[in-house]
């Protein structure tokens, strides 16, 4: 059975971590893959990178998928742009209850290792586009709100710390 693990929160300092190569997919990463898949479905969320979950490893997970039972797994993800632009608005499950505009390569291709350590590549364009981008900038130390303005950035921060505070 996965185990549900705690999802660090906006502007906890390890969320800029820049994240290490998995050097194995050893029977601990496929465990670690497994309990993130679990943790983004339990959260209603899309994507979700290992730094989130206080591990700095680049492994990455996600499922744009209607019926939510299309995850992928992303290991040692490097994204390649290969063109367009797209803007939407972007969540994240460490900055909860905040939503905002960012814009993004439309088309990118990735290559990275699967749950099963092998490699592969994908082209991904719209949400999956924009996701994987996302999640990757975890995995580099990055959080959406740094797309933002400062003033935003401050309101963010603030509420959350003050949310943090009163629980």
């Amino acid at each position: 059975m996965p185990t549900l693990l705690p999802i660090l929160v906006y502007p906890h300092p390890n969320l800029r971590r820049v994240a290490n190569p998995v050097q194995e997919v050893t029977p601990e990463v496929v465990t670690l893959v497994d309990n993130m898949i679990h943790t983004m479905y339990a959260s209603n969320g899309i994507g979700l990178a290992a730094v989130q979950v206080d591990q700095p490893l680049r492994i990455i997970v996600l499922d744009v998928s209607e019926a939510k039972d299309s995850p992928h797994v992303f290991i040692n993800p490097e994204i390649k742009i290969v063109g367009g632009k797209q803007t939407s608005e972007e969540g994240c499950l460490s900055v909860p209850g905040f939503f905002e505009s960012v814009e993004r390569a439309e088309v990118i291709r990735v290559l990275a290792l699967d749950r099963d350590g092998s490699q592969f590549e994908t082209e991904a364009d719209g949400l999956k586009s924009i996701c994987i981008q996302h999640e990757v900038d975890h995995l580099d130390g990055k959080v959406f709100v740094d797309y933002l303005s400062r003033l935003k950035q401050s309101r963010i921060r603030k509420k959350l710390l003050k949310t943090r505070a009163a629980a």
